[in-house]
């Protein structure tokens, strides 16, 4: 018997960010499209990064590439609507670290969609793996809670 992915509630995820969905967002079905919700895992992912001080998107010498990526869905967004997207990290690596990600209704309890993205810290000249920077390191523990 295979076990059904459920949504999440608001309490896996310690640190929340709005996003207000756009016109284009929707497709012709009326809801938004699966691939914008990739598009706001990367804006809640980069979003705390670059306030936090752990990310220069146009300088800095360590960059994050994406190497895994994966959502479910469970309820349709649309627009006009804002998402409240949840943000936590599963696992911290010597080069790389597991985000997860929530995307809620705004004001619901529980998941619309949820997933997961790997980013592999890189060398931006090199696009070789680097160790994580101490700075990144500190970014991020506040984002770990217990599984």
């Amino acid at each position: 018997m295979s076990h059904r992915p459920q949504p999440l509630p608001r309490s896996h995820y310690p640190r929340y960010d709005t996003i207000t969905t756009r016109w284009m967002d929707n497709d012709a079905y009326g809801h938004v499209n699966n691939v914008v919700y990739y598009s706001f895992f990367d804006t809640a992912v980069n979003r705390w990064l670059i306030a936090a001080g752990a990310l220069d998107p146009h300088a800095g010498d360590v960059i994050g590439l994406v190497v895994e990526t994966q959502c479910r869905y469970f309820a349709p967004l649309s627009f006009p609507q804002r998402v409240e997207a949840g943000l936590r990290v599963a696992h911290i690596g010597r080069s790389s670290v597991r985000y997860e990600l929530g995307l809620f209704a705004e004001g619901e309890p529980l998941t619309a969609a949820a997933g997961h993205f790997v980013h592999v810290y890189v060398d931006r000249a090199t696009r070789r793996p680097v160790a994580l920077p101490p700075a990144l390191v500190a970014a991020l523990q506040p984002l770990v809670l217990p599984a």
